[in-house]
């Protein structure tokens, strides 16, 4: 599973769509092609140093989940099977070495500007949201709750998609506002779906999903104007640690914040340091990588196994 750390891709002859913090997207004319690389971040700063394995890890626990959507939602995902990327494309076979394992071929949609974020517990930034108004996102929730405390329904709670710093928590409201009600309750009706079939999922697994976020795409024949119309595909990485919060269920108690499958080592590591959160971001000791690494791998084989 372990290879050599991938910290950048350059894919020659390949037109390069996006480059994020932890993505290199290729475009491909009708599909993307999505390279999870090693890179993490961490309070919204990429570290120089990566974490072996880490883009394995998204690639292969998103294509589990992806497969477990049908009858749910439709997706973006064509395939994580090298033999199958190349097959289409075949202009990437001189690029399979550093592809092989990393790589995801998708349809090309229109991002809806939101992150459909849903909270099965009172967590992160909801938590801190909670505490000072006893709601998440508008959302009013019974007094007296504890940080990390199990909701007493999951709820929908967007935010905005800032290119640079955090995203912002808004209301269902204000998200309405922007990409239209129908689109808003199609994506809060699948987003909850979604969210509960993989935290039933996960919990025979030994693993709480407290907290998640996706992204869906609307077909590109719709065009960005009429955002508001159209099938909304499930796309980008889907429940990993990245964009989860994975707690093992025999740790879990609540009052606290819970040890987690994610990059928890890496921002203890920093809070420790006479660092800024600023760039550039300091690079991790061997011990913080190795434990950040068998941290995702851990989440992957009691998902999959």
């Amino acid at each position: 599973m372990i290879s050599e750390t991938v910290l950048e891709t350059s894919l020659s002859g390949v037109k390069i769509f996006k480059k994020g913090k932890v993505r290199d997207v290729y475009d491909l004319g009708d599909h993307l092609l999505i390279v999870a690389t090693d890179r993490i971040s961490a309070f919204d700063v990429v570290i120089p140093t990566g974490i072996p394995g880490k883009g394995m890890v998204l690639t292969q626990l998103s294509a589990f989940w992806f497969g477990k959507m049908k009858g749910i939602t439709s997706t973006h995902f064509v395939s994580a099977e090298l033999t199958e990327i190349i097959r289409l494309h075949p202009e990437l076979k001189p690029h399979q070495a550093v592809l092989a394992g990393r790589s995801t071929l998708a349809v090309k949609g229109n991002i809806v500007p939101i992150e459909c974020v849903v909270r099965g517990y009172l967590s992160g930034s909801g938590w801190k949201e909670y505490q000072k108004s006893q709601a998440v996102c508008g959302v009013q929730l019974p007094a007296g709750l504890q940080e990390s405390d199990l909701l007493p329904e999951p709820i929908f709670t967007p935010a905005t998609k800032e290119e640079s710093g955090h995203d912002i928590n808004i209301s269902e409201t204000e998200m309405a506002n922007r990409v239209g009600p129908e689109l808003t309750r199609k994506l809060k009706s699948l987003s909850l779906a979604v969210y509960t079939m993989a935290r039933d999922y996960a919990k025979t697994r030994g693993i709480l999903i407290a907290d998640t976020k996706f992204e869906f795409a609307l077909p590109r024949e719709i065009g960005k104007a009429a955002i508001s119309r159209g099938e909304p595909m499930l796309a980008d990485e889907v429940l990993t640690p990245d964009s989860s919060r994975f707690w093992p269920v025999e740790e879990y108690v609540p009052g606290g914040a819970p040890l987690s499958f994610d990059k928890q080592f890496v921002r203890d590591y920093l809070e420790t340091i006479a660092w800024d959160k600023t760039p550039p971001a300091p690079p991790l000791p061997e011990e913080v990588v190795r434990k950040t690494s068998e941290k995702y791998l851990q989440a992957l084989k009691q998902l999959t196994a």
